[in-house]
């Protein structure tokens, strides 16, 4: 029978994503691995909207549950707190419980299963990242589900790979797949999906045509499931801008400057945050607990009377989009929200940051966008086109993956002819955020885990001192 073609790696490879000389040897076995993708690219979207759809249930009634109650307005408020508080404290204590590799966002968990340095235990990984992620993020705690998504695509991956039987060996194609399913079911984005693999992941991912192939057929198929669910618009409601005058990139390039350093202190910020929390309640999990019974009162009280300040975001963008406050204010809620997106991100709770990181660009892009009219009225059709830029400038300038960047959000929004200033934008963020030496978020969070679990073992194994 004839060998699948294309299935060679680049010679500069690593030996270690080198294949075996049996892997996909016929043209069956091409073609089975093609047909898994697609079975990933379903469950992964199946499952992603499931997750979006008890997000959203467990935060309404949270809200609501009390209503039907005698003095429902005085009672309601409180158990709405109280509710934040005990899903909050559920929900660490099941991660850091029975599946610590659960906490936050999981894409370096993923990112660590593709390199080889972390296996993925779906059988654990699935329900727990689910349930939990759904208590904390319905909490109110300033999180997202898209990062959530990536490693409930990635373990549906793996799942599949080892129910695969004679297909096992492929599980680093599976997992890659489904990962890239996830993300496009979350924001209805499959380019990006595929993008995001491709770019961000690429110092673990093994790139040849063929596991490109299965990474782009399980986007596909993942987003036909997600648009058939939740309908064929996108993400998010905004309004469709006019191309800017050329002469205005400039603009844009500056706000890829401005993007570029705020990204890489926003790195540092969670890197440092990270380690003090984990110094804090030192695994003990009585500490973990009151630690998210905190945050999540802390956020459902903050939902009530600041609802700026909690939750994932997605909400303030489109209001601002069609309500913007003044530009003063915006600065204001951005520099709070950069604090409480540091502090829900680095307390290990199991959502991600995409969404809020989106929401940061927002604002001061938008602020950006309304003086910048102010001064050159010539050269801005509309101050919200800053606010599409500032989206994808944040996202570049801490995951380091500028044309993952771009297309996310003309994909979110609509906006495709708003490439060209948004890749200015999302390139000066990059480079400036190069030149200034910071390093990709989720690389980062790789390696100080893996420093983290050296020294543990370190700790572990290091013999008893001699007290005579």
């Amino acid at each position: 029978m004839p060998k699948s073609p294309n299935f060679r790696f680049f010679q500069g490879g690593m030996l270690k994503h080198r294949t075996t000389p049996k892997f996909l040897t016929t043209q069956t076995d091409y073609y089975a691995l093609l047909l898994l993708s697609a079975l990933v690219g379903g469950i992964a979207g199946s499952v992603v909207a499931m997750f979006e759809a008890s997000i959203r249930l467990i935060g309404e009634q949270r809200l609501h549950f009390l209503d039907s109650l005698p003095y429902s307005e005085f009672i309601a408020p409180i158990g709405a707190v109280v509710a934040g508080a005990a899903m909050a404290a559920l929900g660490f204590w099941l991660t850091f419980k029975f599946a610590p590799e659960v906490a936050g966002s999981g894409i370096p968990h993923i990112e660590g299963a593709l390199d080889g340095t972390h296996e993925i235990r779906w059988h654990r990984v699935l329900p727990v990242k689910f349930i939990a992620g759904t208590l904390t993020i319905g909490s109110g705690m300033v999180l997202g589900r898209e990062g959530p998504s990536i490693q409930i695509g990635g373990a549906v991956g793996r799942m599949v790979a080892s129910k695969g039987k004679r297909f096992s060996h492929s599980s680093h194609i599976l997992t890659a797949a489904g990962a890239a399913a996830g993300l496009a079911a979350a924001f209805n984005a499959p380019l990006a999906g595929i993008l995001f693999i491709v770019e961000e992941m690429r110092p673990q991912f093994r790139y040849n045509i063929t596991s490109i192939k299965c990474v782009t057929l399980a986007t596909a198929v993942a987003t036909i499931v997600m648009r058939s669910l939740h309908g064929q618009e996108a993400f998010l409601t905004i309004p469709s801008f006019e191309v800017p005058p050329l002469r205005s990139l400039i603009l844009f390039a500056i706000l890829g400057i401005i993007f570029g350093i705020i990204g890489v202190n926003f790195n540092k910020w969670i890197l440092k945050g990270t380690s003090k929390v984990k110094k804090f309640h030192q695994n003990k999990l009585s500490r973990i607990v009151l630690m998210g019974a905190a945050f999540g009162a802390t956020f459902s009280f903050l939902h009530l009377v600041a609802p700026e300040l909690s939750g994932s975001g997605m909400a303030i963008i489109t209001e601002m989009f069609h309500s913007p406050m003044p530009w003063i204010l915006m600065v204001g809620f951005f520099v709070l929200r950069v604090i409480v997106t540091v502090a829900c991100f680095s307390s290990g709770a199991p959502g991600g940051i995409f969404a809020p990181m989106l929401a940061l660009g927002t604002l001061l892009g938008l602020s950006y966008g309304m003086v910048m009219s102010a001064w050159f009225p010539g050269w801005i059709a509309e101050p919200g086109v800053y606010a599409i830029a500032g989206m994808g400038a944040l996202f570049s300038a801490t995951v380091r993956a500028p044309v993952t960047g771009v297309i996310l959000v003309v994909e979110m929004t609509n906006n495709y002819q708003l490439i060209l200033p948004l890749l200015v934008t999302t390139l000066g963020a990059t480079f400036i955020a190069q030149a200034l030496g910071g390093q990709p978020l989720y690389s980062a969070l790789l390696k100080q885990s893996l420093v983290k679990d050296k020294e543990l073992r370190a700790d572990h194994q290091a013999p008893l001192k001699d007290v005579t």
